[in-house]
């Protein structure tokens, strides 16, 4: 870009597992032309790598990092990015809750160095803002002075996990809005339980849930999994 910044489009998208139609999830995710794809619910139990791979394969991506070894989370990415490192972190576990964990990486695209964080926080609140702490010390301890993290908060904004984290982090849904803003039900939109962040030198020119761009239908959103996608363009100093 004319100013040096690396434009990076970045998807976050909880797929439940691939137990929905997985054609329809690929085409979405396809249309909306991500560099990372920061994924929720990836397949974590048999032949889970063989389903992620043919996902990322069809989806014209590949595996970054993630998937059973955080419990969940996963990234996908592009070509186009240079993977410099990746760390699973599973979270410790509490008593009758479901383990959780973070797919992170660090990668180059267009001589930006940007941290990458995948998440899927507990739907216990306690729990879950004690999540949002270690997501914040994990981005921070990525050594990187950018970085963006992003997944199904299993909370709306004005929560005090989703608080937390816009105390250090730009929400780029608030910051600039494109698209739909609800993701939860996919049938009946009327909630933002996920959403995407990014760092405070990190420019966000739009985000939201991928509505109208060309390749993408409110047939496959409804059929691909049973949350709806957030998309965000930004805009990454080049390091």
């Amino acid at each position: 870009m004319p100013d040096g910044s690396a434009l990076v489009r970045v998807l976050s998208y909880n797929i439940r597992s691939m137990r929905d139609d997985t054609v329809a999830l690929a085409r979405v995710i396809r249309a909306c032309s991500p560099d990372l794809v920061l994924v929720q619910e990836a397949p974590r139990f048999f032949r889970w790598r063989k389903k992620l791979a043919r996902l990322a394969k069809a989806s014209d991506l590949v595996i970054l990092t993630g998937g059973a070894t955080a419990a969940g989370p996963a990234i996908l990415c592009g070509l186009r990015a240079t993977v410099e490192r990746t760390e699973d972190v599973l979270l410790p576990l509490t008593p009758g809750q479901h383990r959780r964990g973070f797919a992170t990486a660090v990668v180059r695209l267009g001589g930006a160095r940007l941290g990458v964080l995948s998440c899927h926080l507990s739907l216990d609140k306690r729990e879950r803002h004690e999540q949002a702490g270690m997501l914040l010390d994990r981005l921070a301890g990525l050594g990187v002075d950018h970085a963006v993290a992003g997944g199904d908060l299993n909370e709306r904004p004005g929560g005090r996990t989703f608080t937390r984290l816009t105390g250090t982090l730009q929400d780029c849904w608030a910051t600039a809005p494109r698209g739909g803003e609800h993701t939860w039900t996919r049938t009946e939109p009327h909630s933002r339980i996920d959403a995407i962040f990014a760092t405070k030198g990190i420019k966000v020119t739009g985000c939201g849930v991928p509505l109208d761009l060309p390749g993408i239908t409110g047939k496959d959103l409804r059929a691909a999994t049973d949350h709806l996608p957030v998309l965000a363009t930004l805009e990454v100093p080049v390091s």
